[in-house]
């Protein structure tokens, strides 16, 4: 496997697009293509967000809008490969339509119209396409597994995934063109900017607060820095078409406070809130909801990688060293 400090440089004539570049997964992901000698065209939506990247005469910044389809031609000029990663997360979402399923869904369509002359692709899916909405507690996904009984209302995330994944393959099944999807678990690491403490972050930043308790919720979780390799390395490894989940450990909440507790100074939450607290917690926090916590609590899965750090040659993040990490970031 390839090792951290390993010298791999990589350059091709044309720009690679990055969709989605100042996000949590994107940001990291122009910043591996770029240690590699990769040019990369890095596409946001806020121009304001340009200050998460450091200057570089391979980068190039563009705005652009997955609903404005004149703003993604411009953007896609030139670029014979592109990395999307652009999406939007479940967590906070009031118009789970507006806000989560169509910014996947049809900005995806959007995509796919615009990339003509695009001859490999890589797009970022997640084990939420995998996973079904119901399932028995313990049960092990695989690759080869979807998301089918999710709609809108229920599991909105899972059906924003599992439908635009479905959408760049069909419209890849009929071109001669390279995809590979990539399917991260929950992405923890160090952050790039003070907005990625939000999302899948938010996990980890319930340790920085003064909260004495944590609900008795399991996560699966990856590296940011092994799921950023992934994408680079899928533009020339792996399977044409292929599927690849990208998941390292599942931990429940207090096991992560414990983790931090032996790592770190400070005193971390490890007690685990009880049932009913937590369903009248849901009443009043804003991210927190009834039918939420009666799908995660007390429950678990876990996903199958089978080669896929092989094939992809990823550095294979130590899991403690991730959550420490992520910590150490949230705080700086």
């Amino acid at each position: 496997m390839r090792q951290e400090d390993d010298p791999v440089v990589i350059r091709t004539n044309m720009p690679v697009l990055v969709t989605g570049a100042s996000g949590f997964i994107g940001s990291h992901v122009v910043r591996e293509l770029l240690s590699r000698g990769y040019s990369v065209k890095a596409m946001i939506r806020d121009s304001s967000l340009s200050e998460i990247f450091q200057e570089n005469d391979r980068l190039e910044i563009v705005q652009a809008n997955l609903f404005d389809i004149d703003s993604l031609k411009l953007a896609i000029q030139n670029c014979d490969d592109v990395i999307h990663c652009a999406a939007s997360l479940y967590i906070g979402a009031k118009d789970v339509k507006k806000e989560v399923v169509d910014p996947s869904v049809i900005g995806t369509k959007n995509l796919c119209e615009v990339m003509g002359n695009v001859r490999r692709i890589v797009h970022t899916s997640s084990v939420a396409a995998i996973r079904s909405s119901t399932f028995e507690n313990g049960k092990v996904f695989t690759k080869r597994d979807w998301c089918e009984d999710a709609d809108e209302l229920n599991n909105p995330y899972g059906f924003a995934k599992a439908e635009a994944e479905k959408e760049i393959r069909k419209w890849a099944s009929e071109r001669d063109v390279r995809l590979v999807t990539i399917h991260p678990s929950i992405v923890f690491g160090p952050i790039l900017h003070r907005r990625h403490t939000e999302g899948s972050m938010a996990y980890l930043k319930h340790f920085c607060g003064k909260i004495p308790f944590v609900l008795d919720i399991h996560v699966n979780f990856v590296d940011v820095r092994d799921v950023a390799v992934a994408h680079v390395n899928a533009l020339e490894r792996g399977e044409d078409k292929g599927r690849y989940i990208i998941h390292k450990k599942g931990l429940w909440m207090n096991e992560i406070g414990q983790i931090l507790n032996l790592n770190l100074k400070g005193k971390f939450a490890t007690k685990r809130l009880p049932r009913f607290l937590a369903y009248v917690l849901a009443f009043f926090h804003p991210k927190l909801s009834i039918k939420r916590l009666k799908g995660n609590l007390e429950r678990y899965v876990s996903y199958d990688v089978e080669d896929s750090f092989e094939v992809l040659d990823l550095p294979n993040y130590d899991f403690e060293r991730t959550i420490v990490d992520s910590i150490n970031s949230i705080r700086a």
